[in-house]
Parts: structure tokens; sequence; C-alpha cells
């Protein structure tokens, strides 16, 4: 039995024909006089009882029919709803974003996405590269963007901005009106990092240590903001991308563009390479790609 089966069987009940039915359904009477006699034969039952040119549900075909008008429903309602995943009207999408990321890269994006998609979902997930990285790996994101390099084995992506870190500092600062700054000159100052689940975190210890001197972290954060207003408030020196060093106050704290080594912050959307992405999900990458070309 297929479910063209129960919507011949439903027009024929209806029109109390054959003929009428067939007509209805732009097919030939025989057509559906067959496919009416399989029915039967497989359930076992006659559903018609035959009275000339018209026929006349039986006890067994009146069970069928309430049944089979859930069921035909139920299918249409199915087929609806994937034809609208499949021309992208509806569905979710789960997004890991580092926070220097989601506040200067994709509001404007999310923004004319939701207008061209509005019945597709973003769920948005603020977090640190390492931990989207390690969600998007374990399916719990669909994708995430991270700070590069990521596993190529694991993950597809596209760049979509090449920056580098850049030192800040209080005005009254030694550095304050340098042109350039060396790592290895701050290896006496007090540190602002990220916590430990955001990569860069990783990177400018990495960094510290093949200088060799162990920088004195004094304070950690997830926030950017808060830990510029740190650096404003002279608690230390902090490193942060160039987009975000564009939204400063220069009044209150002073962009030295850090050498030697120069850590570059290239930015990447990510996703499984073996993980089933959805319709919706590929349009995002589609229109983020898009959207987000010429950031470097």
């Amino acid at each position: 039995m297929d479910m063209r089966h129960l919507q011949y069987f439903l027009e024929a009940a209806r029109w109390k024909s054959f003929t009428k039915a067939a007509q209805a359904l732009y097919i030939t009477q025989p057509t559906i006089s067959k496919m009416i006699k399989n029915l039967e034969e497989e359930l076992g039952v006659a559903l018609f009882d035959r009275i000339g040119k018209r026929i006349e549900l039986t006890d067994a075909g009146s069970v069928l029919l309430t049944q089979a008008q859930h069921m035909v429903k139920s299918f249409e309602e199915m087929t609806s709803h994937l034809d609208e995943l499949t021309k992208v009207k509806r569905g979710r999408i789960r997004i890991g974003l580092p926070p220097m990321v989601g506040a200067s890269f994709f509001p404007k994006v999310i923004g004319q996405f939701r207008e061209q998609y509005p019945g597709i979902m973003l769920q948005l997930f603020e977090d640190g590269s390492k931990k989207v990285e390690a969600d998007v790996g374990a399916g719990e994101l669909d994708i995430g963007v991270v700070l590069l390099p990521t596993n190529e084995e694991q993950f597809a992506s596209f760049p979509f901005v090449k920056q580098r870190l850049m030192l800040v500092v209080h005005p009254s600062h030694r550095l304050a009106g340098s042109r350039e700054a060396s790592l290895l000159d701050l290896k006496d100052d007090a540190f602002l990092l990220f916590h430990e689940n955001f990569a860069l975190h990783d990177r400018i210890i990495a960094e510290c240590a093949r200088l060799g001197f162990e920088p004195n972290v004094v304070y950690k954060s997830s926030q950017w903001d808060f830990i510029s207003e740190m650096a404003a408030a002279n608690l230390g020196v902090a490193f942060l991308p160039e987009a975000i060093c564009r939204e400063l106050d220069e009044d209150r704290v002073r962009i030295v563009p850090l050498t030697n080594p120069a850590i570059p912050w290239h930015l990447a959307m990510i996703w499984r390479k073996d993980g089933y992405l959805s319709f919706a999900a590929r349009e995002w990458i589609a229109f983020a790609r898009q959207a987000l070309s010429g950031n470097d």
C-alpha cells in the first residue's frame, strides 16, 4: 500500500463512483478500478459494494475511510513542511560566535538574513573560539566562527577576516606614544587576557613562552569591553583585534600596533564535513559568505 492507493480510495468514496473519481484525478476509470482492487486484495477485505454504476462503502471501507483521511492529511502536511524546508522558508540554525565577532561583524548580516528568510530561526550561542569549535565538532552547533587555524580534516570552512592584534594601554603607559611595540617590551607588565576557552588566550601565552617569559596575568574575562575598560583604568595591558580597537575611545586608551611578533587574528566560519547540513544552514553559509566578503 502506498499513499496513492489511499488518495484514490478517498476520491472513490467521496464521489461514490469510479468514473467520477477518475475524472477528478485525471486518470482512466480502469486505472482507479485496478488500484482499488489491488488495495482490497492487499487488505483482504472488500472496501466497496458495487451497485450497478454506483458504489457504497462496506463496513471495512468505512473503517479505512477514517484512518485514510488522517494518514493522507498527515502526509500532505509532511510534504508541505518538507517543501518549505527545501525552499528555505523555515528551519533552525544553531550558530556559535565569540563575543568580539558577534559584536563587530554579524548584527547587520543577521538582520539582512532575517529580512530575507523570516521563517528561519537563528539561535546564537556566545562563547570562546575553542568552545565553539568543540561544540560544532560534537554536533551541538550547526555552524561556528573560530580563530584560524582549525582542524581542516574535520571542518569545512571559509575565512572572512584577516587582521592582527593591537596593544591597548592607558595613555600614561610608557609605550602609549610608540609607533609599534614588541611583546618582549611588555614582559614586566600586568596582562589582561581572555579566559582559557578563548583561542587568543593560548596564542598570547604561547608567544610569550617562545620569547622566553611567562606573563603576569592579573585579570581574565570573556568580554572585550570589560578588558578594554580595565586597560583604560590602568590595571594592565590588553591585546585586542583591529576591528574592536576601532570602537574604543582613544581619549581613554592608546592603541599601538604589536610587532615582533605580529599576532594574527584570522577568522573563519566552520561546519562539520561529515555532518548533515539543513537547507537553512546551507543557505546561511552562502548568504554569510557573500555578505562578509571584503572584511579583510
